[in-house]
């Protein structure tokens, strides 16, 4: 009997120029378990890896493009995707120098000639690692709630100055009752990418982007640029989400679905509500601080039926 190790298929992205390789990974798993994708240049991969975060990348160092582990550091020095298991494949000649294996951004390697059951268990055991050790919501990848926690706090221990936004999905359940939990999970990943690469859009600054669960999230930016950020991921969201509901739902701009008391009724399109608290001059000792007056914040901006952000704008 097969032993079975996750609770779903995983997807991995193998960056390798060898066929060899590639048909080795391939014939390692029954594609119920894990299915690869094969990009044979290292540059090309990147966007696909950003915008669909894989559950494990295996980098080959034969890539003529660019290094290993270049491409190790450029995804894990996001912040979003540094959780992400990074296995290198390498020849002996490349030990012919040691290797600085606290600048480089990997998790594990293997070495030619590889050795089929080893490879296997060696991703195996990768996945296993990241999946203890990592804090990431299942569906999004981004970090969870502990994770967001733990940022949260160090960065108030550190008296920065930040600006702390908490999103929420208006009307999330309605869409949910009506076209099923699949395409609800389509419309919590299509709002994990929204943001994420709306944050990633303000470069050089340092940010943070998180999933607390269900179809709440966190970004951390500057406190000099939220207003902007909430901005373009209100703009992006509204942009995109009434694609996500049937003709007849997305041209009346509402649907018919069941409350939570069981009574069927209209609702609007899907909003996003935003509600942002600033920590500048030390003004916040605890994260749930923050947490509490977010609450607040949000039970204002969800009286708007349109997606919206509300400003904590008390002094400290």
């Amino acid at each position: 009997m097969a032993l079975t190790l996750f609770p779903r298929q995983q997807h991995g992205i193998l960056l390798s120029p060898d066929p060899e390789l590639a048909a080795l990974f391939r014939s390692l798993w029954d594609l119920s378990e894990v299915e690869w994708l094969v990009i044979e240049r290292g540059r090309r991969a990147m966007e696909i890896i950003f915008n669909e975060p894989p559950d494990i990348l295996v980098v080959d160092n034969r890539l003529t493009d660019i290094r290993s582990t270049e491409v190790a550091t450029i995804v894990k020095s996001e912040n979003v995707y540094r959780q992400l298991p990074v296995i290198l494949c390498l020849d002996s000649d490349d030990f012919e120098q040691p290797w600085n294996w606290n600048e480089i951004e990997a998790d594990d390697f293997l070495v030619r000639p590889f050795l089929p059951t080893q490879a296997r268990e060696r991703v195996h055991l990768t996945l296993c690692r990241a999946s203890r050790a990592m804090d990431a919501n299942p569906l999004t990848k981004l970090p969870g709630n502990t994770s967001i926690i733990s940022r949260i706090q160090d960065l108030i221990d550190r008296q920065d100055d930040f600006a702390l936004a908490y999103c929420d999905l208006d009307y999330f359940k309605s869409f949910n009752d009506k076209y099923g939990f699949s395409r609800g999970d389509e419309v919590l990943m299509m709002t994990a990418r929204v943001i994420v690469n709306t944050i990633r859009g303000f470069t050089g600054v340092r940010s943070f982007v998180g999933h607390v669960g269900g179809d709440d999230y966190v970004f951390i930016v500057p406190a000099d640029i939220a207003e902007e950020a909430c901005k373009r991921v209100v703009e992006a969201f509204d942009g995109i989400v009434p694609h996500f509901y049937d003709e007849v739902d997305r041209e009346r701009e509402s649907i018919v679905s069941t409350d939570r008391q069981g009574e069927v009724r209209t609702f609007p399109l899907m909003a996003l509500s935003i509600a942002v608290v600033f920590n500048t001059g030390g003004r916040l000792k605890h994260y749930g601080e923050a947490s509490a007056i977010a609450m607040g914040l949000k039970k204002k901006a969800k009286e708007n039926v349109k997606s919206c952000y509300v400003l904590d704008r008390r002094s400290p």
